[in-house]
């Protein structure tokens, strides 16, 4: 399985980028995203362009099943948060599609540490 950008990642990568601390890139992060989950509580959409789009789309209710027992389930109607991904980031994303994913197994010392001089 690929690597995640955790949320912990995203504030060292910021705070890295712009130079400042990793707190106040904690700071701006934890601002955007509560910002944006205000707006998506609002039912408010959020477009980035050249990201995509948040949008919160509307499910009705119906009769499902529990696969279990097979006895009917009713389940309610609800409102969720849906992404939408912006051609850009389409584009970009499509263009590396041949480069491999590093996987956790790259990140093992194999006792090479690079150094073929020795080797002859």
């Amino acid at each position: 399985m690929a690597k995640a950008m955790t949320k912990s990642k995203l504030v060292e990568v910021i705070a890295e980028r712009t130079k400042i601390t990793k707190s106040r890139a904690e700071e701006v992060v934890n601002t955007i995203f509560d910002t944006m989950s205000d707006a998506m509580t609002r039912g408010e959409g959020i477009e980035i362009r050249g990201f995509g789009s948040f949008t919160i789309r509307s499910y009705e209710g119906y009769t499902g099943r529990n696969p279990k027992t097979n006895t009917p389930v009713e389940v309610k109607p609800k409102k969720l948060p849906f992404f939408k991904v912006g051609k850009d980031l389409k584009d970009l994303v499509a263009s590396k599609a041949h480069i491999p994913l590093p996987t956790d197994d790259d990140d093992e010392d194999d006792g090479d540490d690079g150094d073929d001089e020795d080797e002859g």
